[in-house]
């Protein structure tokens, strides 16, 4: 083969690379360009005052206008007309924030019109509009469709059927002696307004109910999205931590008959080592309850073979003695005191009290090899102070694997009983973890506040 050849295969395939990115270029291009689709502008603020803005300028109109066709052409008073004209005026304007009230207003300013109108009329005079005037009609229309966007469909059909039997009455079984009749115009366009005024509502309404409806597929989306994610971490934490555990109490178990003559000593640091991953395994039996359930908030009922009771109670300062012997089963030499008169906490107290010593004598156990530890409780009357120190380590500790999220989760916990935690290394070279966790809600703690300076995260 030739040296030519490479190099031509080479060229070839930049050249349909180029070619590629070309034709991804022009379509691009193409989309964003060709196209008819709407973009409109996002609505303004000023926007929603414009319908505001129409009716009071129609308002205005109807005023001019009625006065004038009651004064000039009805031989009303001047004065009185004005008035009219003002009250029929005045319903559309009112019918922006009051609908039911302006259709009363409107019907009682037709009604003093009519009548007006009517004692002026004088056979073989001009023929009036009644007892609708034209201004008066208009004024009623924009009342009658506020009123039917405003209230419900059965409020806006009485108001048309009252409307019209009003006109009914005045025109056709009172009437007068030399008009122009305007009940049937007005009884027609009054019902056109009223049928549209109903069909945008309930096309506004199913918007709103299509809207809510999306916001709650989407919560629900959300929902099912945690609980897939969830169910995922519940999955990978039992094929991964409950089998290592699992194959860590059965090889502790199976230990002591693989040694001929096992000391006693052995076999019970075997048996520890077994206990404590059985304690593991049930702990992570509740964790993937939780995790499991729909509703993690409620009691979760332990999984069959756990040994435990449904709705078993989480760990309480009444285990705190066996967790003590459990770390000094593991070689730690632990002393405990208390102080002050104990009396009943609250369960999350007790909780984030025993995770607290936990993961302080783990800590010990982790980073200070050789050293002793004292554990201090003090019951006071506002809450629960917790002590967990340690002297200097007596040799180098191992190094370790873990994340340096021990201090964080104490922390987390006393923040969430609104408490304070220190914890910082004492002049003799030991360490100290110190939480106050109030038992009556925020606002009692007195202990100090953390350092974050002398905090050490390692931990």
């Amino acid at each position: 083969m030739s040296r030519v050849e490479p190099v031509t295969r080479w060229g070839k395939r930049q050249w349909a690379r180029s070619r590629t990115r070309a034709e991804r270029m022009l379509r691009v291009l193409h989309d964003d360009l060709w196209t008819w689709r709407a973009d409109p502008l996002p609505p303004s603020v000023w926007l929603r005052w414009v319908p505001h803005g129409v009716v009071l300028l129609a308002a205005f109109g109807v005023l001019l206008g009625d006065a004038a066709q009651l004064g000039d052409n009805g031989g009303i008073e001047p004065g009185f007309a004005f008035l009219i004209a003002i009250v029929q005026a005045g319903a559309m304007a009112l019918a922006l924030w009051r609908p039911v009230a302006a259709w009363w207003l409107s019907m009682a300013g037709m009604l003093v019109g009519a009548f007006a109108v009517r004692a002026e009329m004088v056979p073989g005079g001009y023929e009036f509009t009644w007892p609708w005037t034209a201004a008066g009609l208009i004024g009623h229309l924009f009342v009658m469709l506020l009123l039917a966007l405003r209230v419900r469909t059965r409020v806006s059909l009485e108001a048309l059927a009252l409307t019209a039997l009003t006109t009914y009455l005045v025109q056709g079984v009172m009437g007068a002696s030399n008009y122009l009749p305007t009940g049937q115009l007005a009884a027609i366009l009054f019902t056109v307004v009223v049928v549209l005024g109903i069909a945008l509502r309930g096309r506004r309404e199913a918007r709103n109910q299509l809207a809510e409806q999306t916001t709650l597929t989407a919560e629900e989306r959300a929902r099912r999205t945690l609980l897939e994610e969830r169910g995922r971490i519940a999955r990978e934490l039992h094929d991964v931590v409950a089998h290592h555990m699992s194959v860590i109490s059965i090889q502790a178990q199976v230990a002591p008959l693989l040694v001929e003559n096992p000391s006693d000593e052995l076999k019970e640091n075997l048996a520890g080592i077994r206990q404590n991953a059985l304690e593991a395994l049930t702990e992570l039996r509740r964790v993937l309850g939780v995790l499991r359930s729909e509703h993690p908030d409620l009691p979760v009922a332990p999984a069959a073979g756990d040994g435990a009771t449904p709705h078993a109670p989480q760990p309480t300062l009444d285990r705190l003695d066996a967790l003590v012997e459990n770390t000094r089963a593991a070689g730690l030499s632990v002393t405990t005191d208390t102080g002050g008169t104990r009396r009943p906490l609250p369960p999350g107290v007790e909780l984030s009290a025993y995770r607290i010593v936990q993961e302080a004598l783990s800590n010990v156990l982790r980073h200070a090899p050789g050293a002793s530890a004292r554990v201090h409780l003090v019951h006071l009357p506002t809450g629960l102070r917790v002590e967990v120190t340690n002297t200097r380590p007596q040799r180098a500790p191992a190094p370790s694997q873990g994340a340096g999220h021990g201090l964080l989760g104490m922390r987390e916990r006393v923040a969430m009983l609104d408490g304070t935690l220190t914890a910082h290394p004492m002049p003799d070279g030991g360490y100290q973890v110190a939480a106050f966790l109030p038992a009556d809600g925020p606002g009692l703690s007195t202990a100090p506040s953390p350092d974050p300076s002398t905090e050490d995260d390692t931990r």
